[in-house]
């Protein structure tokens, strides 16, 4: 019996050392909900074509991985603000407005880490005076979020190929995920 005594006391002592240790979690949101608000802020950023929103949900030492072949990998939260920031200059001076939504078809979590693989759609609404049609096209993405010091998930690797956009509505929802809902699929079919 002496010799349990200790053992114990030392396996409460090891205990509270370990979740002194550990990183303080907010009690008012979840971790499923502070990750899903970043593709909300990325949702509005892109539909007002607002920076602040953008540059918010970034670590310093984000990583960008673009779709597209002939653009190199962009490193920095400054290089990704900047680029984000030329594509809504462009957006603005067409006049036309841009909508995004996601579905996260896979979320895998540790303590301080989270990825999230799924589908995107983003539709262009060129400007009236254009006469061209609302186009859309979709994508398949890979995020990396990290929990920072305040207790904040914020991309630190972001990555995006295309695909077609059948994969983002047959997405199913999983729960507690960020699953976009503003899309509905578009007819494909011509008035007759």
């Amino acid at each position: 019996m002496k010799l349990l005594k200790p053992v114990i006391i030392m396996m409460l002592v090891s205990l509270f050392v370990t979740m002194a240790s550990m990183p303080c979690y907010s009690n008012t949101k979840s971790d499923n909900d502070m990750l899903n608000e970043n593709y909300s802020h990325l949702t509005k950023g892109f539909y007002n074509l607002n920076m602040e929103v953008i540059n918010d949900i970034y670590i310093d030492d984000a990583v960008y991985i673009s779709e597209t072949q002939d653009k190199d990998i962009v490193y920095g939260k400054k290089n990704i603000i900047d680029l984000y920031h030329k594509f809504f200059d462009k957006i603005k001076r067409k006049n036309a407005k841009i909508e995004i939504d996601f579905r996260v078809a896979i979320r895998q979590s540790s303590a301080d880490q989270s990825t999230d693989i799924g589908y995107y759609l983003v539709r262009f609404h060129p400007g009236k005076e254009s006469g061209e049609p609302v186009s859309e096209f979709a994508g398949k993405f890979v995020t990396v979020s990290r929990l920072t010091a305040e207790g904040k998930w914020k991309i630190s690797v972001d990555s995006n190929t295309r695909s077609k956009p059948e994969f983002y509505y047959r997405a199913k929802p999983m729960p507690n995920w960020y699953y976009g809902k503003q899309f509905i699929q578009q007819s494909t079919e011509q008035p007759k």
